[in-house]
């Protein structure tokens, strides 16, 4: 099995694209403004965000059913968070009721699990960012 050049790279983006979210627990208002804006506005920025997160999971997916005889596990990754994240992305985009409701929720500055909610996706970009970066160390082992 291989370890393409672009996976350890892949895990470090979205990583990173979640680590981000220190900023919400930092300050809330700008946060949810900025992201709510980003969603609402849906110009050139949104569409470039979204365009890169949805190839990446795209590649990722395709990686995975090329590979599925012979899979390292974390590529599962790929299928669940990448089926997400294309859900997520198309929800937003087609403005699906019961998701900008979600949405809302989310972006609530005054609800009591605003840091739990970011709180675990800062953990979980945490988790996808070392992810990233053993899956450097070990591809470059294997060259």
């Amino acid at each position: 099995m291989e370890i393409y050049i672009w996976e350890p790279w892949f895990f470090i983006f979205f990583g990173l694209f979640h680590m981000h979210r220190i900023w919400a627990l930092i300050d809330r208002e700008s946060y949810a403004s900025f992201w709510m804006g980003i969603m609402e506005k849906k110009g050139v920025s949104y569409f470039l965000i979204m365009g890169i997160l949805a190839g990446l999971c795209i590649l990722g997916i395709i990686t995975f059913i090329r590979e599925r005889k012979a899979n390292y596990l974390w590529r599962w990754i790929y299928i669940f968070g990448g089926i997400y994240v294309l859900f997520d992305l198309f929800a937003i985009a087609i403005g699906l009721e019961v998701w900008q409701k979600l949405l809302e929720v989310m972006f609530d500055i005054t609800s009591p699990y605003w840091n739990i909610i970011w709180g675990f996706f800062i953990l979980l970009g945490t988790a996808v960012f070392i992810l990233g970066i053993k899956l450097m160390f070990k591809r470059k082992e294997e060259e």
